[in-house]
């Protein structure tokens, strides 16, 4: 059983990639959220759980314990398959997920594609005395995600990225109704979720035109 996958992304699609593992390529599955932390031709590890079933193996990968958690704990809510379930961790990080399941708040579950308000429903009432926590140990852990050759501006980019979620708890809609607006105009919804995170990186007080239009300029920039 994979527990752990440590080597170089060689590809980032819209809801996976591949990770060379000593030139084995390894197709996993992830959320938004840990693509968006990604960058091609980088090292990288992730935390692994595998899915076993009849006809398949399917590995699915994860930034940190506690989104792993998370993933396990949802995905034994009935109707919640694995692909939902990423579907939901892109929507709503750990925090919000907590938040909203102690607040009985099915709105937010329904912001992820493939939730519809009885599945909402479903989830917020199982979970609800449910609580979601990983060792200590666990969190301390440096899961050296998106390392390049400039390793002190990767981690204060990473660093920062960390300080913007309290941001994006404090208005999680604000981030969403950004991203979705992007998607709308045709960007895929990873290269959205990457551009807003970089508005957000510059501008944390930002409201969601002002991110929206930082973001446009991050894709401008690239091209």
């Amino acid at each position: 059983m994979i527990a752990k996958l440590k080597g170089i992304i060689d590809t980032i699609g819209e809801d996976y990639c591949i990770i060379d593992v000593n030139g084995v390529g390894y197709l996993v599955f992830a959320s938004a959220k840990t693509l968006g932390r990604l960058t091609l031709k980088s090292p990288a590890s992730l935390l692994i759980e595998t899915v076993v079933r009849e006809d398949s193996i399917t590995l699915f990968g994860f930034a940190d314990a506690l989104e792993k958690e998370w993933f396990i704990t949802l995905t034994k809510v009935q109707g919640v398959g694995a692909k939902v379930c990423l579907s939901i961790l892109s929507a709503l990080t750990p925090m919000q997920l907590s938040q909203a399941i102690t607040a009985q708040d099915q709105n937010s579950f329904t912001r992820a594609n493939g939730v519809g308000p009885k599945l909402a429903a479903r989830i917020v009432t199982e979970l609800k005395n449910k609580i979601v926590t990983v060792p200590i140990v666990e969190v301390a852990k440096d899961i050296n995600m998106a390392l390049d050759d400039n390793g002190l501006q990767a981690a204060e980019e990473t660093e920062a990225y960390e300080d913007n979620l309290t941001a994006r708890d404090d208005d999680p809609t604000k981030i969403e109704d950004a991203i979705s607006a992007l998607v709308n105009l045709g960007y895929q919804r990873l290269e959205a979720y990457k551009a807003v995170n970089q508005a957000l990186i510059k501008a944390p007080d930002a409201d969601m035109s002002e991110l929206i239009r930082l973001a446009l300029k991050e894709f401008a920039a690239r091209n």
